[in-house]
């Protein structure tokens, strides 16, 4: 029995260990996202991490249900769970990926919002814009805030909320 614990607890060691580095930014709208990180600042389209796909933060009452054991009933569909894939995922760095959802408002002058609560993501995307040659202003050091101006004159924030 203690064996087979242990050979248990260096699995997950190894799982967990194993896993990226995972950075969420909230976005007032998704398909204006997708044009910056993924055509503008060109990062790679990353697959969902495992742990990310089971849900395993959120596995509270039929949200931590795998769908594979729920019948094929009408009423019951994917729609109704949480998945942890919704949004879109990209590559940052090695074993660091970037899942952008929604859930921002719209800045001043309606201007598209990208909120973070890391500090050390932003410095990651700003490096990205900076390499890539795009117009950027810098508003605030900490917490960080920059401007980003895409090719067709959308203006997007980038903001860190200190949590």
């Amino acid at each position: 029995m203690i064996m087979l614990l242990a050979a248990y607890a260096g699995a997950m060691w190894m799982f967990l260990s194993s896993a990226p580095k995972v950075y969420t930014v909230m976005v007032s709208d998704l398909e204006v996202a997708r044009q910056l990180y993924a055509g503008l600042l060109d990062l790679p389209v990353a697959e969902v991490p495992l742990h990310y796909y089971y849900n395993y933060e959120q596995t509270i009452g039929a949200t931590g249900i795998d769908p594979l054991y729920m019948s094929a009933s009408p009423s019951w569909s994917n729609n109704t769970m949480n998945n942890g894939n919704d949004g879109l995922w990209y590559q940052l760095k090695k074993n660091t990926q970037l899942h952008i959802i929604t859930g921002a408002s719209l800045g001043k002058k309606d201007q598209h919002r990208h909120v973070c609560f890391d500090h050390d993501c932003l410095e990651l995307i700003l490096m990205r814009v900076e390499v890539r040659g795009l117009k950027f202003k810098i508003r605030n050091q900490k917490p960080l805030n920059f401007l980003v101006k895409d090719y067709e004159g959308r203006v997007i924030e980038m903001a860190e909320v200190a949590n």
